[in-house]
């Protein structure tokens, strides 16, 4: 009874911790988008009113919509505000429905996401020990924006397992309330 009381503190301090995190990682995604919008503008107006085109404003807004996306998937999963296809899962009673959205959903994600992060890191990991760099004529280095991939999808991760776990003490509560 007490390591079960400590694991629902334990999972309870996790779920906190990644909501506050995918959260703040959504409200970063926003402000990106916000700058990609500054910056568009910008380009756009110096090249067609100024006659003077500049080359890093797209090139920018390409990497501030990379991360933007990496940031933000962890808190449109967390707040359930993605897309979701679920012709499928509308053919069956909401017992199943729930136990499709609320497990098997999160373990295939959880699957295609912890390998995505893995091999992500190991390519941030090998771009920063090459100094891979852009092929523009700024040539920054690329290390930085790909290691935002195995952050975002790391926290991606922390969400899934949160919401697996949230499904999976439902799943509990529904067999418990109907033995009874």
């Amino acid at each position: 009874m007490l390591g079960a009381q400590l694991m629902r503190r334990i999972l309870r301090i996790i779920d906190n911790v990644t909501e506050r995190v995918s959260d703040f990682s959504l409200v970063i995604g926003g402000v990106l988008i916000l700058l990609m919008s500054f910056l568009s503008t910008y380009g756009v107006g110096r090249r067609y009113l100024l006659h003077n085109p500049e080359p890093y404003s797209y090139e920018l807004s390409t990497i501030l919509l990379v991360a933007c996306v990496v940031l933000a998937v962890a808190g449109l999963q967390r707040h359930k505000r993605h897309l979701r296809v679920d012709f499928v899962a509308n053919y069956f009673p909401p017992n199943v429905q729930s136990i499709f959205i609320n497990i098997v959903t999160p373990v295939l994600a959880l699957f295609y996401v912890v390998i995505l992060t893995w091999q992500s890191w190991n390519s941030a990991l090998y771009s920063m020990s090459i100094g891979e760099t852009s092929q523009s004529s700024w040539e920054e280095p690329l290390y930085p924006i790909k290691f935002l991939v195995p952050i975002g999808m790391g926290l991606l991760c922390l969400v899934l397992a949160a919401q697996l776990s949230r499904g999976i003490a439902s799943l509990i509560q529904l067999i418990k309330g109907k033995q009874r």
